[in-house]
């Protein structure tokens, strides 16, 4: 009996190990079969719109100072002392041509002015009593029965011919003395603007003296640098050596004074003949008439010295396609959508013009994209070609593309998977 216990005791925990590996066994064998499940892959949302053929006015943006057509330096031509000033003449008066600004004493070119009367009448009579000379020296030869006319010294030629010259010195002594006598006088060659008065009543100045800076307010004009790519489409004066040149285009020049914005509008009146040696640029020159006149819009004058922003208009662009700049990526590239597939297509597109808000595509070029297709417009950080979309196109959503196996709907009750929302920016 105690032999019995003592082999049951050893056999019993063998079988029972055996059992648990052959159930282990058979479990690894036969594994039991897994219901597989097709999860389709998830859609992204984007926006996307129809590319159309249509008109572009390209817009050449440049900035400039505002300076003064003519700028001159006021000089009286004669010397003496300011006894008169006019109230125009003060930094920031306005005056019009031929006003009277500044006075000198004119006592001393009065003065000359009689002498020079004086010289001239004597000279005159000097003149009629040489005159009367000579007549009466032809008249002796004659009387005295000599044949033939009297030579240059008997007839008194060269005495006559100093007569005559002394009344013309005497006469342009008298026109000097009446011109240095309008000088103390000094009018305004235009219509202008005081920038620097120097002189004011009392001063003694002379021949040359500076009074003052004034310019001219008939017109401004602004150079401004043109980018050489979008210069292209402008339509600048050139000028040639018949002196024909084309018209210029409008433009109009921007700025803010005392906190508000203004703006002004001009027109390109020519190019200058040389490239800036540091931008190696076109300059072009835009004219601004009236500048300081009142308008009733109550736009500020154009100040000389102001910095403006100015927009040029150039020559319309036909049969091209405008593509939002948000939707261009790094190194031109842009991402069509193909229909009824709609998956993703990345294309390389070359600019005829590009900006901050868009870039502008010519239809006829290689890499243009077709009348037709679909731009996306919804910035993507990693596009695939091939990759399936949700697109809106033009406010209208397309329906997704369909699979071999459709998924599996959930049923009420169950939470509904939300499709990925793509935010759209700006730009990258």
């Amino acid at each position: 009996m105690n032999y019995l216990r003592s082999i049951l005791r050893f056999t019993v925990p063998l079988l029972i190990l055996g059992g648990c590996g052959y159930a282990a066994w058979w479990l690894l064998a036969h594994p039991p079969e897994q219901e597989k499940k097709s999860v389709p892959a998830p859609l992204v949302r984007v926006e996307g719109t129809v590319l159309r053929k249509g008109l572009y006015e390209p817009r050449v943006r440049s900035q400039g100072t505002v300076r003064p057509r003519t700028r001159s330096s006021l000089l009286p031509e004669v010397a003496g002392k300011i006894v008169e000033v006019s109230p125009a003449f003060r930094p920031g008066g306005f005056f019009e041509k031929d006003e009277v600004l500044l006075r000198l004493d004119p006592l001393d070119y009065e003065t000359a002015v009689v002498i020079a009367q004086a010289a001239q009448a004597q000279a005159e009579a000097l003149l009629a009593e040489e005159q009367a000379r000579a007549d009466q020296a032809v008249e002796n030869w004659k009387a005295l029965g000599r044949a033939g006319l009297p030579g240059a010294v008997a007839a008194r030629v060269p005495q006559l011919a100093k007569a005559k010259a002394d009344v013309e010195s005497a006469k342009a002594q008298l026109a000097k003395a009446r011109r240095d006598l309008e000088r103390t006088i000094l009018r305004a060659p235009y219509a202008g603007q005081v920038l620097e008065q120097t002189a004011d009543v009392g001063q003694m100045v002379g021949q040359g003296t500076t009074l003052g800076q004034i310019f001219a307010v008939d017109y401004v004009e602004v150079r401004l640098p043109l980018p050489e790519r979008e210069s292209q489409f402008l339509s600048l004066p050139q000028p040639f050596r018949d002196g024909a040149a084309n018209s210029g285009g409008k433009a109009l020049l921007k700025a803010t004074v005392a906190g508000k914005p203004a703006q002004w509008e001009g027109r390109v009146v020519r190019v200058e003949s040389a490239l800036d040696e540091t931008t190696r640029q076109v300059m072009a020159v835009v004219q601004v008439d009236d500048p300081y006149g009142r308008r009733e819009d109550g736009t500020p004058p154009l100040t000389i010295g102001a910095f403006v922003e100015a927009e040029l208009a150039g020559e319309p662009l036909r049969d091209v396609f405008v593509i939002p700049r948000a939707a261009v990526r790094a190194g031109n590239e842009i991402i069509l959508i193909d229909r009824p597939q709609n998956t993703l297509r990345r294309r390389v597109v070359e600019p005829l013009v590009s900006n901050s808000r868009h870039i502008v595509v010519d239809s006829a070029s290689v890499s243009a994209p077709k009348e037709g297709d679909v731009l996306c417009l919804t910035p993507i950080p990693f596009p695939a070609d091939g990759a399936r979309v949700l697109p809106t196109i033009d406010g209208q959503v397309e329906s997704p593309p369909v699979g071999k196996k459709a998924a599996k709907q959930p049923e009420d009750g169950e939470p509904k998977p939300k499709a990925p929302v793509v935010s759209q920016n700006d730009g990258e």
